[in-house]
């Protein structure tokens, strides 16, 4: 229940903050601009704070660490691929050109029309 309640506490920091940006609406946009922030940073704490904030947290770790560990290509495997991929969208429209262009005439001819 308590988690529910930092859930809650958190939706309505951001909607205080969301308000408070355009309640500030004769003030400079800089002290707008801090009013979001400060609502969207006080939501996070809030949520950070609950059970599934620091799940979530955790998650995040945890993903940071995986992504560590994936071996990234290097810049000539990726200009290689891309080369690969280019020279493939290539050939395939040239491809489906023909294939277009050949039914068309094809349907001209049935239909009797010239071209």
């Amino acid at each position: 229940m308590a988690d529910k309640i930092k859930m809650a506490a958190a939706l309505l920091l951001v909607t205080a903050g969301v308000a408070g940006f355009y309640y500030l609406d004769q003030s400079a946009m800089i002290i707008r601009v801090a009013a979001v922030l400060a609502g969207l940073t006080a939501a996070a704490v809030t949520f950070l704070m609950s059970e599934p904030g620091k799940q979530f947290y955790v998650f995040a770790e945890e993903s940071v660490a995986e992504t560590k560990k994936v071996v990234w290509p290097t810049r000539k495997e990726t200009l290689q691929t891309t080369g690969i991929v280019f020279a493939f969208v290539v050939v395939m429209a040239l491809f489906l050109w023909l294939v277009d262009a050949g039914l068309l005439w094809a349907v001209k001819k049935l239909l009797g029309q010239s071209g």
